[in-house]
């Protein structure tokens, strides 16, 4: 029944024509608190942080007018939404444009048309999504799905360091000593996650909780204790009910689910939102942080506090169905990107998916395809480090995403939704070893090969835990889309991205880029034609030198660790 009632409203949603909603941002600094610890310079929108949530609905478009007051470039993604037919306007640094100057304006179109759910606003620019310029994009459903209230529950971590005296750090030079781990604070709704208010619950009826992580790196679980969880949505996908105890979210999921109020008023609650880390030391109050929030049925009502069962049933994409019923794509071509520190002979800490780290081109990559005629289909010309994978059009991809690390990742898809297929262990062989030596490979824990079964899940963010692989299936419209580890910027700006080149010659015969586009890279003194270096063919001149690896050490065992020094279990993969 409810399978037929999405397809009738999925189809009057395709026959409706929204409205035009129009919202203008002042991008500036900042100086604020925002944790109740530490002062900092940040990135606010009108002079203030946090920035308001936008609300449109199915069907509307959004025109944002950005006014760029900061002292370096800006671009704003929609993360999640697909910009069918206009993938110019995906927001993405140095690979759909060049990024709003200082002191200039632009106005991204947003269209909803058929997507409808839980999205956030970001900047997409080096790291400034981590200084505070991100905010929830909520798109309703242009016919309700049946609950009483939305409640939004926008999770956030919040560092004391401005992200580009973090990145200074990150990709110096090792020095050999290693880098002191840093503790977040958590953000609710904008503001110290402490300082919540309380959400107001009636017997019996239905709330939507929009949970949405927009974190730079850490992650968050999300529980009502006393409450079932009936996931509805993941990433903008709405999918059949699974009823669960609570929310795992790497950084950029999203999830909407509808608890039902108890039938009795007798008693308040609390839900419970953890901020939490598997790649920093854990220290009592610093990883994890626990903050909570009072579900509030009567004013005065003393709080029932529910024992927490060991066994906690966590949402599971790989086991959730996609609720439109879209059948299992067949695979026209298979990728491989593997996770993998990349230490350069001069010592820098990088990360690669394919063979290189991460860099941008000096050409955005859309110009390149749209100006290098039948050499835009040859990978090549999009240069080396923007790690370029052409495909042919309406062609269905199997990518394979292993994690060979002992560190969680979160990977995020541009211009479309990931079918998830499954999930399984990486082969013992190609995990990377540890840099410590009294770490074993040896104990890596043993994980089950999982299938999707029926109808795969689809989402645009991906979690890929420790020593294991993700299979997922995607086809995506001709565009330049990037896919890239969320964990920012430790993750993608050191390197963790690879480009996807989608047809593109049906773009040169189909796109046609407004000239504001080549307006902003002029004024940045940017190439808007030729390859990634702004020359024609494969001449890369001009291209900063591309790294070279240090020579892998070799994979230490239980008994290959360091000599007088045990080997220890590597950390626990998380569910």
């Amino acid at each position: 029944m409810k399978k037929a009632m999405y397809a009738v409203l999925a189809l009057l949603a395709h026959l409706c024509v929204g409205e035009y909603v129009r919202l203008t941002w002042n991008i500036t600094y900042v100086q604020v608190n925002r944790d109740g610890h530490v002062d900092r310079l940040a990135i606010g929108v009108n002079n203030k942080l946090p920035i308001a949530p936008v609300y449109i609905t199915q069907g509307d478009t959004l025109f944002l007018t950005v006014h760029n007051m900061l002292d370096v470039p800006t671009a704003i993604h929609a993360h999640g939404l697909v910009q069918t037919n206009m993938p110019y306007m995906d927001g993405s640094s140095m690979i759909t444009q060049c990024g709003i100057p200082p002191n200039s304006s632009f106005t991204y179109e947003i269209r909803s048309n058929s997507q409808s759910g839980t999205f956030f606003l970001h900047s997409h620019h080096m790291g400034q999504l981590a200084d505070g310029l991100r905010t929830p994009f909520i798109i309703r459903e242009k016919y309700p799905l049946g609950y009483d209230e939305d409640v939004l529950v926008a999770l956030e971590d919040w560092y004391a360091t401005d992200s580009r005296d973090k990145l200074v750090e990150l990709l110096a030079p090792d020095t050999n000593t290693p880098l002191s781990p840093t503790f977040p604070f958590g953000l609710i709704n904008g503001f110290n996650g402490n300082d919540t208010k309380a959400v107001k619950f009636e017997r019996g009826k239905k709330y939507r909780f929009r949970v949405l992580s927009m974190s730079t790196t850490e992650y968050w679980k999300f529980t009502i204790p006393g409450h079932k969880l009936e996931v509805v949505e993941a990433d903008g996908v709405m999918c059949e009910p699974q009823l669960v105890d609570g929310l795992d979210l790497a950084p950029a999921q999203r999830y909407s689910v509808v608890v039902t109020a108890r039938d009795s008023d007798e008693f308040n609650f609390v839900y419970n939102c953890t901020l939490y880390a598997d790649f920093v030391p854990r220290i009592k109050g610093l990883n994890p942080r626990v903050y909570t929030g009072l579900i509030e049925y009567k004013q005065g009502a003393p709080i029932k506090h529910v024992e927490v069962e060991d066994q906690i049933e966590w949402a599971d994409d790989v086991s959730m169905h996609a609720l439109d019923n879209e059948a299992v794509f067949g695979v026209d071509r298979q990728i491989e990107l593997a996770m993998r520190g990349f230490l350069t002979t001069d010592k820098r800490r990088l990360r690669r998916l394919g063979t290189l780290p991460y860099a941008e081109p000096h050409v955005p990559s859309i110009f390149t395809a749209m100006s290098m005629g039948a050499l835009a289909m040859d990978s090549r010309v999009y240069g080396p480090q923007t790690q370029a994978y052409v495909i042919g059009f309406n062609q269905s991809v199997e990518l394979v995403i292993k994690n060979t690390q002992g560190q969680t990742h979160s990977q995020h898809q541009h211009g479309g939704t990931f079918q998830i297929i499954e999930r399984g262990p990486v082969d013992h062989s190609e995990l990377e070893p540890p840099p410590d030596p009294r770490f074993s490979l040896d104990d890596v824990p043993k994980i089950p090969v999982r299938t999707f079964t029926g109808v795969p899940m689809r989402r645009d963010t991906i979690d890929v835990p420790p020593f294991s692989y993700v299979k997922v299936r995607l086809r995506m419209e001709s565009g330049i889309w990037l896919h890239h580890c969320h964990l920012s910027p430790a993750h993608d700006v050191a390197g963790l991205s690879v480009t996807f080149v989608v047809a593109p010659d049906v773009m040169q015969k189909t796109l046609n880029i407004p000239r504001v586009f080549y307006e902003q890279c002029e004024m940045q003194g940017i190439k808007t034609e030729g390859n990634a270096a702004g020359n024609w063919g494969f001449d890369m001149t001009g291209l900063p030198p591309v790294p070279v690896e240090m020579p892998a050490p070799k994979a230490q065992g239980a008994q290959g660790a360091a000599q007088g020094a045990p080997a220890k279990a590597l950390p626990k993969v998380p569910k």
